[in-house]
């Protein structure tokens, strides 16, 4: 284990408890934690992103926490680069390195990597949409046998959203989208273990509805008024924030948009967890049965 370097990934859904468990983690094997949060990384949001605390920052040295700008074009591939560049440095020192947070895009980016498609323009997308939707999956189907037949071979032909996606990879760049699977794909030369913590969903639920008030209390309201005249930033577009700026724009009252922040953030808890549940090599710890660290580090010293 010794001479491997490996990364410890702690994913699971908002409000989980992933910080508190990182740190104690980070700590037991005397290391640093690198960020996974798209939102936590600019120094621009506080409050409204549940950045770790400074006593928390203090405990542990972070990375990608506060590093960045609402203005820099910050992306999943963009991450993949940025984190692996940063692990080479960190295994200079350290032997373990904990990775946590809940945007699993950046997770998947660092742990798989992402497959290198090029973005495809807007007219196009719009062509295949406009078209399904007057022809249907007929349609599709009929441009696929002409433009696709690999995908039409190995992709999933009764999925209209994945038929949409190969359709409009092909338009733009002339390739199948499947000669594109892990194009990205640069090895891993370190060991990965990756912890999903997870809790039942009433308790979650109550605890993501205190951490709102919670913020509330700590000023989240100014915090968005500063930030109001950046709402048309991607950075922006992130619950807590978009229903404040609804409020300041008379759209709603306060107490609507509160309420509507808490049922925002348990639908965002629940895709989270759908798609940390589909990750392969996830192991689960239940943290309303045991907030110990104790099934981590046996996973580390087999």
């Amino acid at each position: 284990m010794h001479h491997q370097k490996s990364i410890i990934v702690i994913a699971g859904p908002t409000a989980v408890g992933k910080t508190t468990y990182a740190i104690e983690v980070a700590r037991y094997f005397n290391t640093v934690i690198l960020s996974a949060d798209s939102r936590q990384c600019f120094k621009e949001l506080n409050i409204g992103v549940a950045r770790p605390t400074p006593e928390e920052l203090a405990q542990v040295p972070h990375f990608f926490i506060a590093s960045h700008s609402i203005h820099d074009d910050i992306s999943a591939a963009w991450y993949e680069t940025y984190a692996l560049e940063l692990l080479k440095k960190l295994f200079q020192q350290y032997n373990t390195v904990v990775v946590t947070g809940g945007t699993g895009l950046y997770i998947k980016a660092l742990v798989d990597g992402l497959d290198l498609i090029p973005p495809v323009e807007n007219h196009i997308r719009q062509h295949v949409i406009s078209h399904y939707e007057t022809h249907g999956i007929g349609w599709l189907q009929e441009q696929l046998q002409q433009l696709d037949p690999w995908f039409v071979k190995e992709g999933e032909m009764k999925n209209p959203q994945r038929m949409m996606r190969a359709l409009e990879v092909v338009l733009a760049t002339g390739r199948s989208i499947i000669s594109y699977r892990n194009t990205g794909r640069i090895p891993r030369n370190f060991n990965i273990y990756q912890i999903g913590l997870e809790r039942p969903r009433e308790e979650l639920y109550e605890r993501i509805n205190q951490r709102v008030d919670v913020m509330m209390a700590a000023g989240l309201e100014a915090e968005a008024r500063e930030l109001y005249p950046y709402r048309h930033l991607n950075a922006l577009h992130t619950v807590g924030y978009k229903e404040l700026f609804d409020y300041f724009d008379n759209k709603c009252s306060l107490d609507e948009a509160v309420a509507l922040i808490k049922q925002n953030t348990r639908r965002y808890a629940k895709r989270q967890m759908t798609w940390f549940k589909k990750q392969q090599g996830m192991k689960w710890i239940n943290l309303s049965q045991t907030d110990s660290i104790s099934p981590v580090i046996a996973e580390l010293s087999q």
